[in-house]
Order: structure tokens, then C-alpha cells, then sequence
């Protein structure tokens, strides 16, 4: 039976990687790195979660000198890169740079209509979470989840499946009464791996990728009610 909808953040609820990318540079630019990141590249590096962790891919890729410095001082580079680009994206949030896509808000009203739950499963950070849905949503956006994993409690990136199972766990749920909401290769293959259908929503970084396996591939989710998604599930 279903019973809760897990959904992915960056991508899926919203268009958020362009205003990323902008946020990236920006903390380049401001640390007098002499990076740009621009959309072929930086739609390459999406093929690594976690903003942190691309850093440090790019990093090594164009200088790989960098094993020179020790773990903290690249650690300590890493963190301020990060702290800077998401106090950017979250004055860009704020500001209205990012709005949900076309029937997130509409079918997560129709799930609790239904007595169904939310939760969300991400590898994005507490603070860009709260951004986007206290903008989308209202200042108690949260009280309209009941599980939330993202980088903060569930550290080990998608494809591994530990959010999506930290969240099921939290939930009291098993994977086969719910359903999540990607938008990439990674988050497809985190999902299945968790053993949950998966119905994906490309945006323009991800619509190259390979969905093989997921519930249903869609532009987005216009149009999607609950009642869809039970014939869907049950299928």
C-alpha cells in the first residue's frame, strides 16, 4: 500500500543547479581561485554528489599537485569554498531565484490529503534545504515532512543508498509502501538500491542520463496526483 513520497531536493523539487553553478564561481572568484566552472563542465561534475566532493574531484583534476598540502589544509580550502557558495545560493534562494517545478506543491498537497507522508531524501546540505522550502512553502515547511536525510545525517553520497535507508528507517516504513522523486543517474540508482520504485524528472543537467529501471520518466510532475501514482505502484 502506499503510504509516503520521498523526494530528492537539488534538481528534483526545483531548477537549482544553474543558481549553484553561479555560487560555485562565485566563491571561486571571491577565494582568488582561478576556476570557472561553466555548463558542459560543471553537467560533468554533477556525475559526483556533493559539492564538497566535486571540489575536490575538480581539484584534483586540474592540479594534481594538490596531495602536497595535508588533509586539513585542503579539508579547511574545501569548507570555506563551500560556506561561501552556500551563503550565496541561499541569498539567491531568498531573493527568488528558485521556484518549485511545475506539480511538486500541488501533489505533496494532494499526499497529505491523502494521509499519505513526506520526507526527503538528499545529499544537499540542512541549509539549502531549508532555503528552498521556507521559501516555497512557509516558514513551517517542516512540519510538513516526517522524515528529512540530507548531508548532515546521512554523509555517504548517492548512489549509496544510506539516506534513502536512513529515511525509510525513520519512517517506519518499508521501501515497498512509498515512492521517491529523482532526477539523475545517481539518485535512480540510490533509490532502486534501497529497493524503492523511483519516478524521475530530468532537468537540462540530467536529461542525458540513463533511467533504466525507474517507475516512470516524466518532464515533471504535472498532472501527477496520488491517485496516479497508487496505479502506477500497484502495477
Amino acid at each position: 500500500m502506499l503510504s509516503a513520497l520521498i523526494f530528492d531536493v537539488d534538481g528534483t523539487l526545483a531548477d537549482t543547479e544553474s543558481v549553484h553553478l553561479e555560487a560555485f564561481n562565485h566563491a571561486f572568484r571571491q577565494e582568488g581561485l582561478d576556476w570557472h566552472w561553466d555548463v558542459p563542465l560543471y553537467t560533468r561534475l554533477l556525475d559526483i554528489s556533493g559539492g564538497k566532493e566535486r571540489m575536490a574531484h575538480h581539484w584534483r583534476t586540474v592540479d594534481p599537485s594538490m596531495t602536497e598540502l595535508g588533509a586539513g589544509a585542503l579539508a579547511d580550502t574545501i569548507g570555506r569554498l563551500h560556506e561561501i557558495k552556500t551563503a550565496y545560493y541561499e541569498n539567491a534562494v531568498n531573493n527568488g531565484a528558485v521556484q518549485l517545478r511545475p506539480g511538486v506543491l500541488a501533489l505533496m498537497n494532494d499526499a497529505r490529503r491523502a494521509g499519505l507522508q513526506l520526507a526527503i531524501a538528499t545529499t544537499t546540505s540542512p541549509v539549502n534545504i531549508a532555503a528552498l522550502l521556507r521559501s516555497a512553502i512557509g516558514p513551517d515547511w517542516r512540519s510538513h515532512f516526517l522524515a528529512i536525510g540530507d548531508a548532515s545525517n546521512a554523509p555517504v553520497k548517492k548512489p549509496n543508498p544510506q539516506v534513502y535507508m536512513k529515511v525509510l528507517a525513520d519512517l517506519g516504513l518499508r521501501a515497498a509502501d512509498c515512492v521517491a522523486f529523482e532526477d539523475s543517474a545517481n539518485g535512480l540508482r540510490a533509490a532502486r538500491a534501497a529497493g524503492l520504485h523511483t519516478v524521475i524528472t530530468p532537468n537540462s543537467f540530467t536529461a542525458h542520463h540513463d533511467f533504466s529501471g525507474a517507475l516512470r520518466v516524466l518532464p515533471d510532475l504535472s498532472g501527477v496526483n496520488v491517485a496516479r501514482l497508487k496505479e502506477w505502484h500497484n502495477r
